[in-house]
């Protein structure tokens, strides 16, 4: 992948897992990281990323805000406040920081709050991309090959500073979207929050079930695939959840006033009613997959 010119002499990756070490993979395969500085509260995480070659050197989060060019956030949205914090009074005035965060709201307040008159060198990011495994090993360069990351740049960004950061995310081979804030709290409360959150409440329901042995022995692809994400990390999803809770309760009405739909059919044997919902969902389940590669 041609560099065009983009260069970042020092990056510092805080949290060198899945989602930090696959960036720094990327930035390292497009030949535009000159060195990268790994920090984690983990040691293993560092051992381990600077085995794989993800990382140059493992460094203390002072020292990290004090070398590098670009600092990247890879950790739970509930850290993002005591990162900034620590982060605040070591860090350089050209040096920008940016994050992964699934939620951006708190996320941008937090940034203001924290950082004050230097808020403009956050840019708050999302990349849409992930995988059940996690930490060093799971981290690969072609992660965001082809795939959206999300900014929702705030009022004290400048110019420089998104487009060095849009320019970041395509040398990893995505495409950039940028939204506000508020956008992208509620569009993806829709369409990543809540799937997970009744992943996780279908499979703790199967799992306390007086059978679960009988039940998950049974269970087949169409359990694998429904189920799937609810594998994810509960510390993480936890602060997602809460971070983002007013849009993820407001997508649950509607999601519990649709159920009340289908179920009332049901109910009713209502023969006609059911198969209309259920063509409508796969309907556009299909259109989704054609139009997205994601089948």
């Amino acid at each position: 992948m041609a560099t065009t010119g983009f260069q970042i002499p020092v990056l510092a990756v805080v949290g060198p897992g899945l989602i930090g070490g696959s960036v720094a993979a990327a930035l390292k395969q497009a030949g535009c990281v000159q060195r990268v500085l790994g920090v984690s509260r983990q040691a293993s995480t560092l051992a381990q990323a600077l085995q794989l070659g993800l990382i140059d050197e493992a460094v203390d989060l002072e020292t990290a805000a004090q070398q590098a060019d670009v600092i990247v956030l890879a950790t739970p949205v509930g850290a993002t406040r005591a990162l900034l914090e620590q982060i605040k009074p070591h860090l350089r005035p050209d040096t920008l920081i940016t994050d992964v965060g699934s939620t951006k709201v708190d996320v941008v307040q937090t940034a203001l709050e924290v950082l004050g008159d230097q808020a403009a060198q956050f840019v708050p990011g999302h990349p849409i991309a992930g995988a059940e495994k996690a930490g060093p090993e799971a981290a690969f360069a072609e992660l965001y090959r082809k795939r959206v990351v999300i900014l929702t740049p705030h009022k004290e960004n400048t110019a420089a500073a998104k487009n060095q950061i849009i320019r970041l995310w395509e040398q990893c081979g995505a495409r950039v979207l940028l939204m506000s804030a508020d956008e992208h709290d509620r569009v993806l409360a829709s369409i990543s929050h809540v799937p997970h959150f009744l992943s996780a409440v279908f499979m703790w329901q199967v799992a306390s079930a007086a059978d679960a042995d009988v039940r998950l022995h049974v269970a087949g692809s169409g359990f694998r695939d429904f189920t799937r994400i609810a594998a994810g990390s509960p510390e993480v999803w936890r602060d997602i959840f809460l971070s983002n809770r007013a849009a993820v309760l407001a997508e649950l009405k509607q999601v519990r006033e649709a159920f009340e739909q289908a179920e009332m059919a049901l109910l009713e044997s209502d023969g006609s009613a059911l198969y209309e919902f259920l063509e409508k969902a796969a309907l556009a389940r299909r259109l989704w997959a054609s139009r997205s590669g994601l089948e």
